[in-house]
């Protein structure tokens, strides 16, 4: 959720309408520093503040003993049924509520560690004990737990650290003196085991494994550019009145060649819905799985034993020293606005982060330089346009708005400030609810005893003594005043700049043998050099990410002296153009795009009109196009159909896909395959043969005949997919690579290895173009080409 609750939207809403219209008209023409110094005092304590403090008791974000008691008994319980990937997760909830260094902690680490060596985690689980024990696990319950130490470490090979751990079980037992009851009997039994195991391996050795050969890795060719940080040499910056600042090929690129390498400057996970406030009086605790629970707060690394917070049950971690970068760097002062913050959104979140990350030292510097006399000067948008106006002037890239003094444009809190927020374009209203928020923020800070967090005082002298002036109550502080103004000049930068970190995500069930993956929106960030790339509906470059680090390489050919362009969303192959204008409109510029021109200024119809279209009822022929009422294109037929008629019946034929996939997740495979052949066949007799949901269909009963282990029958029904998906998205296409990825494991797995292999060779050619020869799918299909190529050559004749 980028934006605040709706609930708050329509409470700032109801304080501007209530203003006066001579200060509005003041508030919607002034500039952001106006616009705090006049708004500062219009959030009430009895009115805004108070609806703020009541939406924020519905956020969870501290710790509650008796949530953290539901989530283990809930671990427990599917524990017991041998569900051990969700009562680890459930385990990792119950920690976040507990108190840090609590005996109670440390009972969860240690039931984690039991369902984690039952997933074959073995050094995860060594290090969940090692979390139990340094948490204060109660002693009479150690040795069960340091056995479970010794099976890991046996299990690993590490014969010698499995004996000692044993030798401390041993004198643990012998120190509590009764040996009789049921419980030391059991343990002495598992003792007694482990030590012959560990003997026989010590005996009997187990073969040294073959060195698996390694698989090829190709080395991606890398200079770095001398003037734009993370940048490949053949790109160079330039600006324009019309374009602004924009990247263009300063030579020929391949497809698949690296253009930028960029770490986020910020980054903020994207909460799940269940940490979003809801309107409910429940107290019950939601056991819903979410991204919040399943990528490290800070690196975003998945997460299966995440390491929780010191102070709030909502950030994790992948490991103690994420977290306690994350606790110096920011969340030290995040920590107790967690509800708040969740509140306000991800923009807010985000901009926070930003100040934080940055420094105030940094923070002031920029906020005073921009309030300098030269309008002109410190308006990005001016700049630009006066050096388009001196194209003879030696400066070079120096005057560039975000460029340092020698030119250089780099990933740095400097150029993430002068990202154009835009300010004279958004509504007043949105710009007043922004202002409101970060004044909340502020506010909340102050009333914490954050501010000296804030600000970082050593690294500033000036500020770190104590100010003269005094201030009211409900009134910010000086420095307060001069962050908030940086916040909402992020807030309103986000709106055109946030890029959206996405991660490729498994759906639906796990335990089939084809994993179905999407992806999925993770966090939002700040890429300042990202963000100098403009749009195009059918860009030329493929952007992915690994943790927070983005990596943007070609797709295509691209000339030298072509733009660069960056997708924002919208796409040729997935809306029409309407669609897309309207989309764009956010980021305050028209589209011009050969697609958008190519279909506004000529007969063109979009891709997505010609392919997803009705055909006719009666005689399957195509139907032209109308308003309301739509005809068959076959003289002898001319049948009419209402456009709303053939919408129902679309809306109907998604309702009974819908209700076919939840009979899969209920493990009724048969009664889903019926369901979806009826589909296919009613979708035939109204939709158009290339329509994206034919091809959807095809894709779901792969997946059911690929959970039955039938492979053939999924093979020839992925294969229809993709080619519809062909059609729609192109043969080079990432949508391709993603469809060939599934298909490769479903002929690997139905041991068709020729076609497999031509399939993964098909594969590999196209994700290593968009993803790049790291990806874990490209490793993946490397390791399923390895197995094939490794069968006895009987096996491959007769395939």
């Amino acid at each position: 959720m980028a934006l605040p609750v709706e609930e708050w939207r329509l409470c700032a809403a109801r304080r501007w309408a209530a203003l006066e219209p001579a200060l509005r008209e003041r508030l919607a023409a002034a500039s952001l520093h106006d616009t705090l110094r006049l708004g500062c005092g219009l959030l009430r304590p009895e009115a805004e503040a108070a609806a703020l403090r009541r939406l924020c008791r519905r956020a969870r974000a501290g710790k509650e003993p008796a949530a953290a008691r539901f989530y283990r008994e809930e671990g427990n319980r599917l524990f017991g049924r041998r569900h051990y990937g969700a009562a680890a997760r459930l385990y990792s909830q119950a920690a976040s509520h507990e108190l840090p260094g609590s005996p109670e902690v440390s009972v969860c680490f240690a039931n984690r560690s039991a369902a984690l060596f039952h997933l074959g985690r073995f050094e995860v689980c060594l290090e969940d004990i090692a979390r139990a024990e340094s948490h204060g696990y109660p002693d009479r319950l150690l040795p069960k737990v340091l056995l479970r130490k010794a099976e890991c470490l046996l299990c690993l090979g590490r014969l010698q650290d499995a004996a000692d751990t044993l030798s401390v079980v041993e004198n643990k037992i012998a120190m509590d003196g009764i040996m009789t009851s049921p419980t030391h009997q059991a343990l002495l039994k598992k003792l007694s085991q482990l030590k012959i195991k560990i003997h026989e391996k010590e005996s009997w050795p187990e073969p040294a494994r073959e060195a698996c050969a390694d698989i090829q890795r190709k080395s991606e060719i890398w200079e770095e550019n001398d003037s734009i940080s993370g940048a490949s040499s053949s790109l160079s910056l330039n600006f324009d009145i019309e374009r602004g600042r924009h990247l263009v090929a300063s030579q020929d690129i391949l497809p698949g060649q690296s253009l930028l390498k960029e770490e986020a400057f910020v980054s903020v996970l994207c909460p799940g819905e269940s940490f979003l406030p809801q309107d409910s009086s429940e107290t019950a605790w939601d056991t819903r799985v979410t991204n919040a629970d399943l990528y490290c707060h800070r690196c975003l690394r998945q997460l299966l034993a995440s390491v929780p917070c010191r102070g709030c049950s909502y950030a994790k971690y992948c490991s103690q020293n994420c977290a306690d970068v994350a606790w110096e760097q920011y969340h030290r002062t995040e920590c107790s606005l967690g509800a708040l913050l969740l509140t306000l959104g991800v923009f807010c979140h985000v901009a926070l982060r930003t100040v934080l990350l940055a420094g105030f030292a940094e923070v002031s510097r920029l906020v005073e330089w921009s309030h300098g006399g030269d309008k002109d000067l410190h308006n990005p948008e001016a700049r630009c346009k006066h050096l388009s106006e001196a194209p003879d002037t030696r400066a070079g890239t120096r005057g560039i708005p975000g460029c340092n003094d020698n030119g250089q444009y780099q990933s740095s809190y400097q150029a993430v400030f002068n990202l154009l927020p835009h300010a004279e374009k958004h509504s007043p209203e949105h710009k007043f609810l922004c202002m409101l928020s970060v004044v909340a923020i502020c506010k909340q800070l102050q009333e914490a005893g954050l501010e000296a967090a804030v600000l970082n005082q050593e690294s500033s002298e000036k500020w770190s003594r104590p100010k003269i002036c005094e201030k009211t109550s409900d009134e910010l502080s000086p420095e307060l005043k001069i962050m908030a103004e940086a916040m909402l000049r992020h807030v309103l930068q986000l709106q055109c700049n946030a890029q959206a970190i996405t991660v490729m995500q498994e759906s639906g069930s796990r335990d089939g043998a084809v994993v179905n993956k999407k992806p999925v929106r993770l966090a939002t960030a700040f890429f300042p050099v990202l963000s100098l790339l403009n749009h195009s509906c059918c860009p030329n470059i493929s952007v992915s990410f690994s943790g927070t680090a983005a990596t943007v390489r070609a797709s295509q050919p691209i000339p030298s002296g072509q733009e660069i362009f960056h997708c924002y969303g919208p796409h040729r192959c997935r809306m029409r153009v309407a669609e897309r204008q309207q989309l764009l409109s956010q980021y305050f510029f028209e589209c011009r795009c050969q697609a958008c021109l190519d279909e506004l200024e000529s007969d063109v119809k979009s891709v997505v009109s010609v392919r997803n279209s009705f055909c006719c009822p009666s005689c399957q022929a195509p139907i032209q196009v109308g308003e309301d009422m739509l005809c068959c294109s076959n003289e002898a037929c001319a049948i009419s159909v209402s456009r709303e008629s053939l919408s129902h019946r679309l809306r109907d034929l998604q309702q009974q896909i819908k209700k076919a996939l939840e009979l899969l997740r209920d493990r009724k495979a048969d009664q889903a395959i019926k369901m979806l052949l009826k589909c296919r066949m009613d979708a035939g007799n109204f939709l158009s043969p290339e329509h994206l949901l034919m091809g959807e269909m095809e894709d779901h009963l792969a997946q059911v005949y690929a959970t039955l282990g039938k492979w053939q029958e999924a093979a020839r029904h992925l294969e229809r997919s993709i080619e519809i998906v062909e059609m729609h998205h192109g043969p080079s296409s990432v949508e391709i690579g993603h469809e060939l990825f599934k298909l490769a494991q479903i002929l690997f797995n139905g041991f068709a290895v020729s076609e497999a292999l031509s399939t993964i060779q098909r594969a590999e050619e196209i994700l290593s173009v968009h993803c790049g020869p790291q990806s874990t799918q490209i490793q993946e299909l490397q390791e399923m080409k390895t197995c094939l190529l490794e069968l006895p050559r009987s096996v491959l004749q007769r395939t």
